[in-house]
């Protein structure tokens, strides 16, 4: 037995789990699982070691796992055997002594300001549903630093335009108030109308409907956000995530406070947020020339 319901289950109802994290969970448990029975031919999760994990880890990266995926890999596993210990299933835990590879320090991938205002300023979407739909899409990922999850979860009762915020609703069901600027209300008022005379009548509660009137799925938000995206930037990588690490390090290159860059972004701990400041070098190196009394001096 190795309780892969239950554990799922766990995650989702009492962890508060997305949807999109509990099946990256599954898929990271799955592997593993697969490979202790095929290679290591046990046939309970009781008789896994930590001899097991590390073997497992091993064949990871030799097979070319980086070691930030395979890291992630060992957190799923983390969370699974604490899971199991709590519950009484297992008598140890094996990850206690598994050491986790050492990763550089990767920084996040963004778009430069003037390519954000050339997307903008440039593009033009189509007046119809579906193109502000994309359009506001785009808009709210770019003006709030949201997740993509969060913004697909957003309801029309989530939107509030009088106070110009939206209320989201994070990781672990944690909520927040994320403040949007006054042009982003009116882009708003209008697809909310068009909204209304497509789907007239509708019951769904979610802002952001298909063109059949159901709830947008999370694939469809990268679609759209890669189309527009592969316009204007030669960035690797053109996901609704990129335009969340842009949201963050334009506000902290133009020195706003780390502290309320982790609120708006609804990171549980600073730690999370500090990855910023990495990609504000450039713009530390200019205030300092500017303004030390010796940065000038040749």
């Amino acid at each position: 037995m190795f309780h892969e319901e239950s554990f799922l289950n766990y995650l989702a109802l009492e962890r508060r789990f997305s949807p999109h994290t509990v099946s990256a969970y599954q898929n990271d448990l799955s592997r593993f699982l697969a490979y202790i029975k095929e290679f290591q031919c046990l046939t309970s999760v009781a008789e896994v070691r930590h001899s097991h994990v590390r073997a497992w880890a091993a064949s990871q990266m030799q097979a070319g796992q980086s070691a930030r995926s395979v890291n992630r890999r060992l957190s799923c596993l983390n969370t699974y055997f604490k899971f199991l210990k709590k519950r009484g299933l297992v008598s140890s835990d094996p990850m206690r002594k598994v050491t986790a590879p050492k990763m550089g320090k990767r920084l996040p991938v963004f778009v430069q300001e003037p390519e954000m205002a050339n997307l903008f300023s440039n593009v033009e979407f189509a007046p119809d549903y579906t193109g502000q739909l994309e359009r506001l899409i785009l808009e709210i990922l770019y003006a709030t630093g949201m997740r993509r999850s969060e913004l697909v979860g957003l309801k029309v009762s989530d939107v509030d335009l009088g106070r110009m915020v939206f209320r989201v609703l994070g990781k672990g069901g944690k909520e927040r108030l994320a403040p949007y600027a006054r042009y982003l209300a009116g882009l708003l008022e209008n697809f909310l109308n068009l909204r209304a005379e497509a789907f007239p009548g509708t019951q769904e509660p979610w802002l952001f409907l298909n063109k059949k009137g159901r709830h947008i799925q999370p694939a469809a938000v990268y679609r759209a956000v890669r189309k527009y995206l592969s316009l204007f930037t030669n960035a690797e990588q053109r996901s609704p995530h990129v335009l969340r690490h842009s949201f963050a390090t334009h506000l902290s290159n133009r020195g706003a406070d780390l502290n309320a860059i982790k609120e708006l972004l609804g990171h549980s701990s600073l730690a999370s947020t500090q990855v910023y400041t990495h990609n504000s070098i450039d713009r530390l190196i200019e205030i300092y020339e500017k303004a030390h009394p010796k940065g000038q001096d040749e």
